[in-house]
């Protein structure tokens, strides 16, 4: 049988570990956010309120404002629960793969979509523990397949690599195009 509940039960806060460095984080981006509307935005002159080019991004932050401030007051109010800096030292262990990301996008101009794809896939999969030669010929091959269903199939426009002009020139159009 479901017990029923109060209003009060379904609001109750139940504070996580880095609660309160998250809201506080997240207050400090939207305040930045909402300090750069107006050099991001424009209200057009003419234009109904709901159909101006300003109206939902002022809206989503000052929405994002509010709840964020909202946030950090709960936080600060509920009690404190031990475990803060080792959730936050566990989400910062996702900044590795930010850092992998941002190396593959810097490499992709320099050595193509092609390489920069392989090599990202297979150096992503031995970070990740994968050593078996069928592992990483199989983490190659989908890096293969990935460039072939973005580039042909799906015709995606992704800049050609400055090694490609030390190819010959049939083929360096043949990769520019196709790889």
């Amino acid at each position: 049988m479901i017990k029923a509940k109060t209003l009060q039960d379904l609001f109750k806060r139940y504070r996580r570990p880095g609660d309160l460095v998250f809201s506080v984080v997240f207050l400090v981006f939207s305040l930045i956010l909402a300090s750069n509307l107006s050099a991001q935005t424009s209200w057009a002159s003419g234009t109904k309120f709901l159909a101006q080019p300003a109206f939902w991004p002022y809206a989503a932050v000052i929405l994002m404002v509010v709840f964020s401030s909202l946030h950090l007051i709960s936080s600060l109010v509920s009690p404190v629960i031990k475990g803060r800096w080792a959730e936050v030292g566990f989400w910062l262990k996702s900044i590795e793969y930010v850092t992998w990301f941002m190396a593959y996008v810097a490499c992709v101009p320099i050595i193509g979509y092609l390489p920069s794809t392989i090599i990202f896939t297979v150096l992503l999969s031995l970070r990740l523990g994968y050593r078996s030669k069928k592992t990483l010929l199989s983490a190659a091959i989908f890096g293969v397949c990935v460039v072939v269903l973005f580039k042909t199939l799906l015709h995606v426009k992704v800049p050609g690599g400055q090694i490609y002009e030390y190819l010959p020139t049939a083929f360096r159009s043949f990769m520019l195009t196709y790889f």
